[in-house]
């Protein structure tokens, strides 16, 4: 009888870590020395905030994501708590608005001027007061605009809803009140229908947030949670903890079924936290050890073993918390498919760590880059409320595709395709092709674009210097950044070219079919 080896073909098998080099890192930033377990850091494509030490109440720094090196010590904070910050959180769909919680049993909405930070900023755009105790976590709604979830000490979870012109809200949506302890994490599923958190009292809980109700109580004593994260549309729950012996473990759980979880492990004997990332897009699974320099990563299947061990990064220097990039902020061309920021406050810096798929090819990888949560909200937080769900809305991030940016407070509703299109497209089948789909998205995402421009009063401007947008692309220092920035502008105008050549094409096409159709009606 011979035996055959089980090989598991993966696109993700050779994916490596990658630390960014000294001069990309952030340097002199006074990093906190809290023990709350949370990360202490929140990351979008312009700006990477982190909470900072400071004498009396709270405060965090923002720093514009291209702002690398050393940091000056008199930079400007953001300082309008009274207690130390414990969690902070950035808007999903505006990427100048952030949500800070605090040891002053209050969340803080601040926006953040799309100009450089000159001073301190001590004024919050809104302040929810609700929690008689110290808020300890913050989560954005993943679909619906404007909601908010905190978790504090007093053991409830309120929903906020910052739809309002009301600068101080002291009354929630809905009040959860399901938990006899303090509420350790909260993560939603894809389309924000359901809640899944880790108490202290070591049992994972399954809600329904909008009735308030709970759908499934896991207390299996083996397991004791810290983390829990839903693993994107697989149905299936991930959570970190530890051991009856006071091992690290992780667990994966049935979400239709929390009595028992389908796979235990144990990592090993150290006592700092677990924090679990989820790639619904790689099904790719990243556990990030507090108080060390490991990062395992796992690839998700749907059959057993369900969790499959690919590779660890290992660094000697301890992280005290980690920020995650999201997808559109990745540097695609460098076949990078996260980006990890981690905190390491022994040294008063911030290291970027990138997850990259060795690649011979410098073209764009559709393979590994599937479409992707971007940044416009699928509902808005009334029709969340009423009962609606709806998944992300998806886009590419092939450069140049469009729609990829978060734009602040502008949303415009999509505009009516023309008969000629839908008729064109009856005629085939009555179903679009995604590309065809796409392809004239790009046109309006980019006239929206140029109107939001026009819209903007001239103190709203985006900060310019010599006619480079700091926040996107800062002015070249070396004769090879201005080469490379020639070659990068030069591809551009080529494919722009391209476009305008395609768009006439179809134009005239269209022209053709409308022609065709008309000389069709009238000889009948």
């Amino acid at each position: 009888m011979s035996w055959h080896p089980q090989y598991r073909s993966s696109k993700f098998r050779h994916v490596y870590g990658k630390a960014a080099s000294k001069e990309k890192c952030y340097d002199c930033v006074p990093i906190t020395r809290n023990v709350h377990d949370n990360h202490f850091c929140a990351v979008n494509p312009h700006f990477i905030a982190v909470v900072t030490e400071c004498a009396g109440g709270g405060a965090f720094l923002v720093i514009p994501i291209h702002q690398t090196g050393k940091l000056d010590p008199h930079y400007p904070k953001i300082c309008g708590h009274k207690g130390s910050v414990l969690d902070i959180k950035w808007n999903p769909f505006n990427d100048f608005v952030i949500a800070s919680c605090s040891e002053d049993a209050t969340v803080k909405i601040w926006d953040i001027p799309k100009h450089l930070l000159t001073r301190n900023v001590t004024s919050p755009k809104k302040e929810l007061l609700g929690h008689v105790r110290r808020v300890g976590l913050i989560e954005w709604h993943p679909t619906a605009n404007n909601i908010l979830f905190s978790s504090g000490y007093d053991y409830k979870i309120m929903i906020w809803n910052l739809d309002t012109k009301e600068a101080v809200i002291s009354n929630p949506v809905k009040i959860l009140d399901a938990h006899k302890d303090v509420v350790l994490s909260m993560s939603f599923n894809t389309d924000g229908s359901l809640l899944a958190t880790a108490c202290r009292d070591r049992k994972i809980r399954l809600l329904d947030p909008r009735a308030g109700t709970v759908l499934q109580v896991a207390s299996y004593k083996s397991h004791r949670v810290n983390k829990v994260l839903f693993l994107g549309n697989v149905k299936k729950l991930f959570s970190t903890g530890t051991s009856r012996w006071n091992n690290r473990q992780i667990a994966l759980w049935d979400q239709n079924d929390l009595s028992v979880p389908l796979l235990e492990e144990d990592l090993d004997g150290s006592s700092g936290l677990l924090f679990p990332f989820y790639d619904s897009d790689t099904h790719m699974l990243y556990v990030v050890g507090k108080g060390d320099g490991n990062i395992r990563y796992y690839e998700i299947s749907p059959e057993k073993p369900y969790l499959n061990y690919l590779m660890e990064y290992r660094s000697h220097l301890p992280q005290k918390g980690i920020g995650m990039m999201p997808k559109r902020g990745l540097e695609v061309s460098a076949c990078e498919i996260f980006r990890f920021y981690k905190l390491i406050p022994t040294k008063s810096l911030i290291e970027p760590i990138s997850m990259i798929v060795p690649r011979r090819s410098e073209s764009y990888q559709e393979d590994i880059y599937p479409l992707t949560t971007g940044a416009q909200p699928a509902l808005t937080a009334q029709e969340w409320l009423n009962g609606v769900n709806k998944g992300p809305l998806l886009v590419s991030l092939r450069p140049g595709s469009g729609a990829v940016n978060s734009l602040p407070q502008f949303l415009e509703p999509e505009p009516l395709m023309k008969t000629t299109d839908l008729s064109q497209h009856q005629g085939r089948g009555g179903r679009m092709p995604l590309e065809d789909m796409q392809k004239p998205s790009e046109i309006e995402d980019s006239r929206k674009q140029l109107k939001v421009e026009e819209k903007l009063p001239k103190n709203e401007q985006i900060c310019l210097s010599n006619g480079f947008d700091i926040f996107e692309c800062p002015p070249p220092k070396t004769e090879n950044e201005l080469l490379q920035m020639f070659y990068r502008q030069q591809e551009e105008i080529r494919r722009l070219r391209e476009l305008v050549n395609q768009r006439d094409i179809q134009i005239k096409q269209l022209e053709l079919e409308l022609r065709n159709l008309c000389t069709d009606t009238g000889s009948y």
